[in-house]
């Protein structure tokens, strides 16, 4: 039987505290200069729906390499965890597609682990409870809701021996170069000498591919950032009219990374009721959405030195573009 616990100490009253902290990051984007809206907030149901299209759009290049990858080097992966048995820690599963060839290939191959994956939605954790308790009734599962470094934490205090933690898809680049250290550290400090992790980082490349993947023609992306509006209309009592806002994603090469926004496209102010406050758009002022960052072999390698990583290998899709680095870490 799949199981799992909460991590969120305001279970009782988990809604109550959700939405006030929504709101009060709202009221703390709305208030900032440079108005914003951070990227945590895209995902509750109708988000993850949103993205899981966006995935499998045909100018979305990042989830058919990592496929690739990982169908490839899924028993060069296998071997490097050796005999014995391993904790397999995911940080965000989303709907669990890429962690099933890993899955399958360990299970094939005789390994034995429990799977562990740690997600702030309990709808996603029940979700893959239920996905993996239907397709695997021989895999151990224990689900994990809470942040990711908290629920490192709880694992690291109750589970023994080594561990293998998978991060994939792009979600590094959410992170600046000091929020990757810092959040890269944290994990270092929850993992034991000679742990493993996997992490997936979307390579440097021609500007008009990353332009296309974030622009994609049926306008998916752009759904699935104005539902950020759709989200504060429904939690938070806000007044947004959609149509009068338009999404813009772009490539900043000074710091190399991919940057989305949604533009207000009239002079307006919006009311927001949890909030008893009017918030004033400027005609064409942008709300900044998200960074997704990309990097060069060399950042990878740099990101994991400064780290307390050693990398073990660069996996690479055919076209070069998306890179999974395998990593030990290292604590002597």
């Amino acid at each position: 039987m799949n199981e799992y616990i909460s991590l969120n100490k305001h279970l009782h009253n988990q809604d109550i505290f959700l939405r006030d902290q929504f709101a009060l990051d709202i009221l703390m984007g709305f208030s900032s200069p440079t108005k914003f809206i951070s990227s945590k907030y895209f995902y509750d149901d109708l988000g993850s729906r949103f993205f899981n299209q966006i995935a499998d759009s045909p100018e979305y290049y990042l989830t058919a390499c990592e496929f690739e990858i990982l169908r490839s080097y899924k028993q060069d992966i296998a071997k490097q965890l050796g005999p014995g048995e391993f904790n397999l820690i995911e940080l965000g599963a989303g709907d669990g597609r890429k962690t099933k060839v890993l899955i399958e290939e360990f299970l094939r191959s005789g390994h034995k682990f429990e799977y562990l994956p740690i997600d702030i939605s309990e709808s996603a954790i029940f979700y893959l409870s239920e996905e993996f308790g239907t397709e695997h009734q021989d895999l151990s599962f224990f689900g994990i809701i809470s942040e990711y470094e908290e629920g490192l934490r709880w694992i690291k205090e109750n589970r023994d021996g080594r561990s293998f933690v998978c991060f994939l898809g792009s979600n590094i680049g959410n992170f600046d170069h000091v929020n990757s250290l810092a959040f890269l550290r944290s994990i270092w400090n929850t993992l034991k000498d000679g742990d493993l992790m996997l992490i997936g980082f979307d390579l440097k490349k021609d500007i008009d591919i990353l332009l296309s993947a974030y622009n994609d023609i049926e306008g998916i992306t752009k759904e699935f950032n104005l539902n950020l509006l759709t989200r504060i209309n429904k939690e938070l009592g806000g007044e947004f009219d959609l149509s009068k806002f338009d999404h813009f994603g772009t490539y900043n090469p000074k710091v190399g990374a991919m940057e989305s926004y949604l533009i207000s496209l009239s002079d307006q102010t919006v009311y927001i009721k949890e909030l008893q406050k009017h918030f004033h758009f400027q005609e064409y002022e942008p709300i900044h959405l998200e960074y997704s960052y990309k990097y060069l072999q060399s950042d990878v390698e740099t990101l994991a030195k400064s780290t307390g990583f050693k990398v073990i290998d660069n996996l690479y899709d055919s076209q070069k573009y998306f890179c999974d680095s395998l990593w030990q870490v290292i604590k002597h």
